[in-house]
């Protein structure tokens, strides 16, 4: 059956392509709280793929080359997605990036729909979203 999803942790997984992954996934880990999971070289001083992990969350990242995801997926094209990342506490987060460096481009806000959020880039201009608003508590209680 079509759309049907696999029965496993997580069934959407970001994926983002670095100039420089290696110091992405450095940076990564210490700026946002990821943990490496797997990390493939490329025998070229980049990386071929990697997986890191924030909860029962992970993100696909590797370096950037002129391959046919290259061609689709690329460091300093127009953003068109940006992943969101449910953390317990926004400030402390933020705080935590900004440290690290973080472009903070909103600072941490109040929402409508509830919790707190954040925006920033990392070094090399992707946009991340961190928030404290939870839209799996829903879903447990939906019966559709």
């Amino acid at each position: 059956m079509p759309g049907t999803p696999a029965a496993t942790t997580a069934t959407i997984i970001p994926t983002l392509r670095y100039a420089d992954a290696p110091a992405a996934v450095d940076w990564l880990c210490r700026a946002f709280g990821f943990r490496r999971h797997l990390v493939v070289p490329d025998g070229s001083g980049g990386i071929a793929h990697a997986q890191l992990l924030f909860g029962n969350g992970m993100i696909m990242l590797g370096s950037a080359r002129d391959d046919e995801f290259g061609q689709l997926q690329a460091p300093g094209e127009r953003v068109t997605q940006s992943p969101y990342i449910v953390v317990a506490d926004a400030d402390a987060h933020h705080a935590g990036a900004a440290a690290a460096g973080a472009e903070i481009v909103m600072e941490p806000t109040d929402q409508d729909y509830g919790g707190r959020l954040y925006s920033c880039r990392d070094p090399e201009g992707n946009l991340w979203n961190f928030g404290s608003y939870d839209p799996w508590a829903d879903v447990a209680g939906d019966a559709g």
